[in-house]
């Protein structure tokens, strides 16, 4: 596989973890309150990587840029804060729908700062998603009330972290993003917490340890994928959390997508599919040729 279709399968998996997140805290902020949900998130993925990092802690909180980080993580911070919130208000394929926006911002973000090429076919599979994206939300509709917004802050947000993230690149340990993201999100929220704080029952703790460990993964794979795939190049991928999160709002919160939803997901497939097929290719014929010009081992 090259780098582009290795990026793509993480940033697959990340963005299906992502959304198991949102529905897990759209389930504890029912229990208990979206402060309660944002705090398991950053407090039990900094546990998570400390604990996994303990041994070469020293290295790992060592950072080569320290400020990019700490904007970074504010970024994070305030698109889970606000995504989450809009969850209290919208159900979760719709505020999904509306922060799945941030691919368009991201692909213009990245040629207009990080220099990055705008093919037709990038730009079609992106435009595509959008109008599958659109077909849910349906313009017009009763999701554009004024929580609207709040999704909509998030992918803006969302967008700041995912772009600083692929300028670092590989030049960061990706353990160092992954601790100062949480870690950053884990105080700031910690210091709010005694104003919300609820004893969260047997079940509801369950989840907390269950939402800590998948944001924890999810944005470990994603700074991975950003690291070895072009930001514009995966942009489209996050649609893929949008089919998750319509599936996860039937099972668990009994949110029935109608038609227009199930059209819609398709139109995004079938986009992501494209672009999986096209950089996979690309790949394969970029190494056909080195193979060509290596001798046979023997000769």
């Amino acid at each position: 596989m090259s780098n582009n279709a290795r990026a793509i399968m993480l940033m697959i998996i990340a963005i299906v973890c992502y959304s198991s997140m949102d529905a897990t805290a759209k389930s504890i902020a029912e229990d208990t309150n979206t402060v309660m949900a944002l705090w398991a998130r950053y407090a039990g993925s900094t546990l998570v990587v400390l604990a996994l990092t303990w041994r070469r802690l020293s290295q790992v909180v060592r950072s080569r840029y320290p400020v990019m980080q700490a904007v970074r993580g504010a970024f994070l911070l305030c698109a889970t804060a606000s995504f989450f919130s809009g969850l209290q208000f919208l159900g979760l394929a719709e505020n999904t729908a509306i922060m799945d926006l941030n691919p368009v911002l991201i692909t213009l973000g990245a040629a207009l700062f990080l220099g990055e090429k705008l093919g037709p076919r990038r730009i079609a599979a992106i435009s595509v998603a959008l109008v599958g994206a659109l077909i849910i939300i349906r313009p017009g509709s009763g999701v554009f009330t004024w929580h609207a917004v709040l999704p909509f802050m998030a992918a803006c947000c969302y967008t700041g972290f995912s772009l600083i993230t692929r300028h670092m690149g590989d030049r960061e340990d990706p353990w160092t993003s992954l601790l100062y993201g949480a870690g950053l999100g884990a105080v700031i929220v910690t210091l709010i917490l005694p104003g919300y704080w609820q004893m969260p029952g047997l079940a509801t703790a369950a989840k907390m340890v269950l939402l800590a460990g998948l944001g924890t993964v999810a944005q470990l794979l994603l700074i991975r994928a950003l690291s070895i795939g072009e930001a514009a190049m995966l942009a489209p991928f996050a649609y893929v959390g949008l089919i998750n999160a319509t599936l996860l709002g039937v099972v668990i919160f009994g949110e029935y997508p109608d038609l227009w939803t199930i059209v819609g997901a398709l139109v995004i497939v079938v986009a992501g599919v494209y672009v999986w097929h096209r950089e996979t290719r690309a790949g394969q014929q970029t190494a056909l040729p080195a193979q060509a010009k290596t001798p046979p081992e023997g000769l």
